[in-house]
């Protein structure tokens, strides 16, 4: 055995710092699969088949242990420091070090001796110690069934769940659980992660699958990409620049899981808190043949990538075996790998923070990216177009001249309505007032319970729906829905229809509340107003009208000559100052006057006016697949995704647009949804930030607006052949989506894998909305509280209602079916 000695690697354009090969040991290694060990001061491989080596990495000194007669095939380090543990396998013994007493038998010039624990176990795979360290499990032959997927109880010591369908595709070679977030995690030979829910109410289901050769092909794409566009010289990362542009006859290498350990991940943005969320976030290494990568189990996307090829001065390329410390040490773990194809074990330093820092510093949020926020921090622009369009609805100063007064002249008197009588003929009344005392005890109750109601909180704790409960029949015959809308004060519900019309109900859906026709063509989107007294509908026919809740008549008809594309997308904006659109790959600024008065000879006449402010053209996009901006108080950005499958930031205090979000899913997206709250529930000034993404077959994406990253990805549903939508409750715990699967799936914020699932569909529920408040329309008599959903469903006619338990409360939900009439 020798050693080449401590020394950095400078190769090629990879930063130097990164990664530093601190000791090359040359011994023989055995045949098969070896599990090396890793702690914060040790290092332990067989050397010579038979012989453990442990090396100091504070002192670089090696201390040698014999005890074994067969090549040592495991190896693992206690949890505990004191006293520092170690346990080696072979195929005739099991043995556990103590590393401090083996140290002064060694001083004392005597032959260390460690503690055999258990002999004639056959071929050992794996060896680990328990938290507390007073116990070892040992995976030998078909002894312990961990690498075929087993969950074992450990406190009963019985088998809990079994599955053979993974190892029978692929031989597992690694796992881990990840006891924060109840996940266990495994990796095969192929490159392929499989990611379970060990919460038994989940009942073990699988989470995600990520194939790691694609994954390391997107980020290395990613990167690339992004360091083209801010100029090499800015780009430190050069990684995979041509992995999709191999040379001919050159063979496309497997990434076998040989490592899986936790990472930690903190230390790369200790002085940055406040640039992530705070959401908890799990990462980890996986070690692989020919590097190491950094998974972040929130969102299953890579964060940093390690390729031994791209360093020169590393000594191996290919590994055979590896091994991580499970913590940093002045931002530093240590890595020890053996070689594929000779006798070489080599010890790595890595720079965690660096690694990070050079690959994904075009990803951090910086000038203008960071000061984004949802909630205005600041006053408008002189050059703002929202100024703008503020200053043409003040009232310009009268052009009359003060002090002079002004004189009426004669003009003849006309009555233009006709005039009431005084009543002065009529007879006088006996009775003023009558007031009605015949009220029943329950519309007494009811009567009661809804004033309650309105004044209450929403509740920011409870379960989410789960209960049918109601259904009605919107229409007496198939029609689809392709929108709907909660007012504010959750009081109605606005449908836009494939019939041209749009529905207002009440919230306990027993009534119409009014019905607006008019459209040519179908009502693709509906919004309400902040005061909750208007309503703005866009349809396929290229035009946009808003209504009066009170009045079947439109308020405000903006035509086809106004528009040259499909209108979509529309809704209130800054608190009902303005109108927001969209119309092919630009979305419109509009700002409004509203005047329902009529004009006897020309009634024909609308008095309503609108003007356009500013037109913003999304970049290098056919067409705008989704807008999202908050009315409910005063925000300057607007969120626009396009069929480029990019999304785009857009300020308009500005006036431009400060940031691109370049490929967020695999698809355009189809919808966003922004975590909006209500005037009934409190959050967070910083949960305003988050937004979140859907896509056709890619699942749900949260993402943070202050970082532009995704921190959380959520997969269970089905959402290969329409486009569903999801929605956020009022309180920011739970979200909703539909799914083509005939069901509607709540997921909790801080899990990946769905809650609950709604069934009583016949047909894909396609959208979903919450109530913004606790409803008025309950039927009991006692004080309750409501926590509402409504979906609907592809060429739907029903609204279904469920309910769901809220503590001592009770709340309700609504869903809506296909091709049911019947209630």
């Amino acid at each position: 055995m020798e050693s080449a000695g401590a020394r950095c690697s400078s190769g090629g354009s990879c930063d130097p710092d990164v990664v530093c090969e601190k000791r090359l040991f040359k011994a023989k290694l055995p045949e098969p699969l070896v599990q090396l060990a890793c702690s914060h001061h040790h290092c332990a491989f067989p050397v010579n088949g038979n012989e453990l080596c442990i090396w100091n990495t504070a002192t670089a000194q090696s201390l040698f242990l014999s005890g074994h007669h067969y090549s040592i095939s495991a190896l693992s380090f206690g949890s505990n420091i004191n006293p520092p543990l170690v346990c080696s396998a072979s195929h005739e013994r099991v043995i556990v070090w103590n590393l401090d007493e083996c140290t002064q038998k060694v001083q004392e010039g005597f032959t260390p001796h460690g503690i055999v624990i258990r002999t004639l176990l056959g071929m050992v795979l794996h060896v680990r110690f328990s938290p507390d360290d007073q116990q070892v499990a040992v995976c030998a032959g078909n002894r312990i069934y961990m690498l075929s997927a087993k969950v074992w109880d450990y406190s009963t010591g019985q088998l809990i769940y079994q599955s053979g369908i993974i190892t029978a595709a692929f031989p597992l070679l690694s796992l881990l659980i990840d006891e924060e977030n109840k996940q266990l995690v495994t990796g095969c030979a192929e490159g392929q992660l499989w990611i379970f829910s060990l919460i038994s109410d989940h009942n073990y289901r699988c989470v995600t699958h990520i194939n790691l050769k694609k994954e390391q092909e997107k980020f290395c794409n990613k990167v690339w990409k992004s360091g083209k566009e801010i100029g090499e010289g800015q780009n430190d990362s050069k990684v995979c620049k041509t992995d999709n542009m191999r040379p001919e006859g050159s063979v496309e290498t497997s990434l076998p899981v040989l490592l899986i350990e936790h990472c930690d991940f903190s230390v790369c943005f200790r002085n940055e808190e406040k640039m992530y969320s705070a959401l908890n976030t799990s990462y980890f290494w996986i070690g692989t043949s020919t590097g190491l990568l950094i998974i972040n189990l929130a969102n299953f996307e890579l964060e940093a990538f390690l390729s031994y090829k791209d360093y020169s001065d590393l000594s191996i390329r290919f590994a055979r075996s590896c091994a991580l410390t499970k913590k940093t040490v002045n931002g530093k773990v240590l890595c020890l790998i053996t070689s594929m194809f000779e006798d070489m074990i080599a010890v790595l330093e890595v720079n965690l923070a660096t690694l990070v820092r050079t690959q994904n510093n075009v990803f951090l949020p910086c000038g203008n990216e960071s000061s984004l926020s949802v909630i205005a921090r600041c006053s408008l622009l002189t050059n703002s177009p929202l100024l703008k369009g503020l200053k043409k609805n003040r009232k310009e100063p009268s052009s009359k001249t003060f002090g002079v007064k002004s004189t009426v002249k004669d003009k003849p008197l006309v009555f233009h309505n006709k005039i009431k009588s005084s009543g002065y003929t009529a007879a006088p009344r006996k009775t003023m007032f009558s007031p009605n005392t015949n009220l029943n005890k329950k519309e007494v109750s009811k009567w009661k319970t809804s004033c309650k109601c309105k004044s209450k909180e929403y509740p920011l704790d409870g379960d989410p729906p789960i209960k049918y409960e109601k259904q009605i029949s919107v229409t007496c015959k198939p029609t689809p829905i392709f929108c709907i809308q909660y007012s504010g004060d959750g009081e109605m519900l606005a449908c836009g229809l494939a019939d041209k019309t749009v529905l207002i109900f009440n919230s306990n859906l027993t009534d119409t509340y009014n019905v607006f026709s008019g459209h040519d063509g179908a009502v693709n989107s509906v919004g309400w107003s902040h005061n909750k007294k208007w309503l703005v509908s866009a349809s396929e026919d290229r035009t946009l009208r808003v209504w009066s809740v009170c009045n079947k008549e439109p308020a405000l008809i903006m035509g086809k000559e106004n528009f040259d594309k499909t209108v979509r997308f529309a809704q209130f904006y800054f608190l009902d100052t303005f109108i927001l659109l969209c119309c092919g790959a630009e979305f419109h600024l509009l700002n409004f006057h509203l005047d329902t008065t009529k004009d006897d000879l020309k009634r024909y006449k609308q008095k309503s006016v609108f003007k356009l402010v500013q037109k913003f053209p999304m970049a290098s996009t056919v067409e705008i697949t989704s807008l999202s901006a908050v009315n409910d108080f005063y925000s300057y950005i607007v969120l626009t995704a396009g069929s480029n499958r990019a999304l785009e930031v857009f300020d308009l205090n500005a006036g431009c647009s400060t940031a691109v979000i370049p490929e967020v899913h695999t698809r355009s997206v189809h919808q966003i949804y922004q975590n909006k709250g209500s005037s009934f529930s409190t959050q967070q000034p910083e949960a305003y930030n988050l937004f979140m993404t859907t896509a056709a077959g890619d699942g749900i994406k949260l993402w943070d607006l202050r970082t532009l990253r995704c921190e959380r990805r959520f997969e269970g549903h089905s959402s290969r052949c329409y486009p569903c939508g999801i929605a956020v409750s009022p309180c920011g715990r739970f979200i909703a989506s539909g799914s083509d699967d005939k069901y509607a799936y709540i997921y909790e914020m801080r899990s990946s894998t769905f809650l609950h699932k709604l069934g009583r569909h016949t047909e894909s529920v396609i959208n979903v909305t919450f109530s913004p408040s606790s409803p008025q329309w309950l039927h009991l008599e006692r004080e309750d509280g409501q926590d509402d959903l409504l979906g609907s469903c592809k060429t739907s006619v029903c609204l279904k209602l469920f309910c769901f338990k809220l503590k001592a409360k009770q709340g309700f939900c609504i869903i809506s079916c296909n091709n049911e009439s019947s209630v």
